[in-house]
């Protein structure tokens, strides 16, 4: 009885498994290495999300990160179809899942990989004042990450100096030159990056120092023209008001020259002058 018990049970597990479980799987291309798929950057990923069971006409949902993800009508019954095309930077490490509307539950997931090198080409001129500081950037932002040097003149920098400054946060590494000297700090600089997977990346520097240039404060140095020039102004108009009234004489100044001229006609004449 017993024997015969466990094998009805036996039997009625195996239909279940066969007809009433409703299984969601992610069938991809390229394909999935476990949970997850690797692929270039500019690459396409297909993904297709299947219902396997006895769900017909079960709506699925896509999610990417947690957000939903719309979908055409045609494209929600029992199969679902994504195309992720090109990929991008910020595609690597997105989790896509997908899942029975009805039963969130009944679900499955796959991560994009996403390999990319950093962004490392050509070359950038820079002029630099004695005594200034000067900042040198470049994109390491890859998958997978890279280890980045700098080098000057060929050689690796030594980092020893009390000038030189370098900082990496897996996105931006970054060389700042402090107190920039002609016969130390010019010359050609390199930030070299080496990734497992594409090799050595490098972007280039070029650094001229120029002599220090005697700065002048903007404000009181546009302060004093502004007196100056008023100063000027008002001389002008005063000189100006002076010679106005020597060209104008004394009042009568005519009439008494003319009295003057009669009076010496008069005595030439022989006749008495009248004033």
């Amino acid at each position: 009885m017993k024997l015969s018990h466990s094998i009805q049970l036996l039997l009625l597990s195996c239909v279940c498994r066969i007809y009433c479980t409703d299984a969601v799987i992610i069938q991809s291309n390229p394909s999935a290495n476990g949970s997850s798929i690797v692929t270039d950057v500019s690459k396409t990923v297909t993904l297709s999300c299947v219902v396997q069971g006895t769900a017909d006409g079960e709506e699925l949902q896509w999610y990417r990160n947690g957000a939903l993800v719309s979908l055409k009508d045609e494209n929600r019954l029992e199969q679902s179809h994504l195309c992720v095309q090109p990929t991008t930077t910020d595609d690597n490490g997105a989790l896509f899942s997908c899942q029975l509307k009805a039963n969130a539950t009944r679900k499955a997931s796959i991560q994009l990989v996403v390999m990319h090198a950093p962004d490392l080409n050509g070359s950038e001129e820079l002029w630099a004042e004695e005594e200034s500081d000067i900042v040198l950037s470049c994109d390491v932002h890859a998958y997978p990450p890279v280890t980045v040097v700098w080098k000057k003149d060929g050689a690796l920098l030594d980092l020893s100096s009390s000038t030189y400054h370098t900082s990496n946060n897996g996105i931006t590494a970054t060389l700042t030159i402090s107190n920039v000297e002609r016969e130390e700090h010019e010359g050609l600089y390199i930030c070299e990056a080496t990734s497992s997977h594409y090799g050595v990346k490098s972007k280039s520097f070029i650094i001229t120092v120029d002599d220090k240039v005697m700065k002048f404060p903007l404000g009181p140095t546009i302060a004093g023209l502004v007196v100056v020039v008023l100063t000027i102004v008002l001389a002008i108009f005063s000189r100006w008001g002076k010679v106005t009234k020597c060209k104008e004489g004394p009042p009568n100044s005519n009439s008494e020259r003319e009295k003057a001229a009669a009076s010496r006609h008069n005595q030439r004449n022989g006749r008495p002058s009248f004033v």
